[in-house]
């Protein structure tokens, strides 16, 4: 982060993003109050009460390349290797159709997947391997403007099928025919060429709010930080030098809260910014739960074929993880058409599916649901040529969250970065009398 004079630093959001910056904040040496609306933190990524269960708003997925995430997590004592289920990135099917990636450097292995995928003919590895090659050669860069339908043009129906199609929707939250393709092949550039390890799956095998937010507040108030739960910001003004929010005056104010809430705060102060900001879409995810004892599946996350019947597209068992056993999360991606049919729909949809497309034996009995929960606004709709807000507001406010511009979807690692981006940014901007400068425009 760098050395600056302290300041007295508001964070507005206690999710990720927020999270980050209030840790690196105070590693920095800042004075720092961490402000949340809700009862706890996490945001989008927590624990929620399910019968005294812990089960998540939304199952998420970690990968190797997430550097940012895993290094935070270490810094506050929260073991990746004890938390996380660490595995070979692996797109089963039901059916046994699907490719592995053997250990060691993703890009040589990804060759050795291709060729021993189950379910594909000569004719779908070939095609596969040589659009590849050229993302290689382009240095997975493409016009801003492309849709993953696009760059997918030389790619048979098979390969589209059981690897983009599916791996898209879980990147970038968004179908191939609306989702950007340079955002996609960022996210495919960092896995397969991020090192060893990097495109490995990093399943939680504890409740998310055990991953981050737990360990972050009782780190954070360990080292003296201020934490304010259950108050939201009503309004943020500009007093002299110095920022004014819940009667209180701060040198710098990280905005780390939802893209809505931070347009509402910066109406007055950055109305281009906070047009940005509010003009962004969402997509939704839904993730079924359900309950059936003594059930196993083949693998701790499988692949599921998606068709207009069947919603789901992921299936992880909590028990493979280490989590609770006979419990089984069920995602719908991009899932706006089942939010439209009702959660009860989708529900009832999700249960169809998971009998049929498992082998019979799967389920000792018929599953039963448990709770069937959705994020109506989980991420921005990915889509090509996005304007993202950038993290600059105004002189000594910053912006952090998932949905700030930068490389990434809308991603754990992508919220992790932005709230250290803005701190190593205010740090940058504070003269040696601890008063923010301003910048420049």
């Amino acid at each position: 982060m760098g050395a600056s004079a302290p300041q007295r630093v508001a964070v507005v959001g206690a999710g990720w993003a927020g999270l980050a910056a209030a840790v690196r904040a105070t590693e920095a040496g800042h004075a720092v109050t961490l402000f949340e609306m809700a009862g706890q933190a996490g945001g989008r990524a927590r624990a929620v009460d399910a019968g005294g269960l812990a089960l998540d708003n939304g199952q998420h997925i970690l990968i190797g390349a997430y550097s940012r995430t895993l290094a935070l997590m270490r810094s506050i004592g929260a073991s990746p290797d004890a938390l996380l289920c660490r595995l070979p990135l692996v797109l089963r099917y039901p059916d046994g159709r699907g490719l592995r990636l053997p250990p060691g450097p993703a890009w040589l292995g990804f060759g050795r997947a291709v060729a021993g995928c189950v379910g594909w003919s000569w004719r779908d590895r070939v095609s596969l391997l040589a659009v590849a090659t050229g993302w290689a050669a382009r240095r997975f860069r493409c016009a801003s403007t492309l849709t993953v339908d696009a760059l997918c043009q030389g790619l048979t129906p098979a390969v589209r099928e059981l690897l983009i199609d599916p791996l898209c929707v879980a990147a970038l939250n968004t179908q191939a025919s609306e989702a950007s393709a340079s955002v996609l092949l960022r996210v495919l550039r960092d896995a397969l060429f991020g090192g060893a390890g990097a495109a490995d799956l990093l399943l939680p095998r504890r409740p998310l709010s055990a991953l981050l937010p737990e360990p972050a507040m009782r780190w954070l108030a360990a080292e003296g930080a201020e934490l304010q739960l259950g108050q939201r910001i009503v309004e943020i003004t500009r007093n002299g030098e110095v920022w004014a929010l819940a009667g209180r005056e701060f040198d710098a104010v990280v905005l780390a809260c939802s893209a809505a809430e931070a347009a509402r705060l910066t109406l007055h102060i950055a109305p281009g910014w906070s047009a940005r900001a509010a003009a962004l879409r969402y997509e939704p995810i839904i993730t079924v739960y359900l309950r059936c004892p003594g059930a196993r599946l083949a693998e701790p996350m499988m692949a599921l074929a998606e068709n207009p019947d069947a919603p789901a597209q992921f299936a992880f068992d909590h028990g493979a993880l280490g989590a609770t056993p006979g419990v089984f999360a069920f995602v719908i991606s991009g899932a706006r058409r089942w939010v439209d049919a009702g959660l009860d729909v989708a529900a009832a949809a999700t249960l169809k599916q998971a009998v049929a497309a498992f082998p019979p034996g799967t389920w000792p009995q018929p599953p039963a649901l448990l709770r069937v929960l959705a994020e109506k606004r989980a991420t921005f709709r990915c889509t090509p040529g996005l304007a993202r807000p950038p993290a600059a507001v105004s002189p000594g406010l910053w912006a952090a969250g998932d949905y700030i511009d930068g490389p990434y979807p809308a991603t754990l690692e992508g919220a992790v970065r932005s709230g250290e981006q803005a701190v190593a940014a205010l740090n940058i901007t504070a003269t040696s009398d601890g008063m923010p400068s301003r910048l420049p425009g």
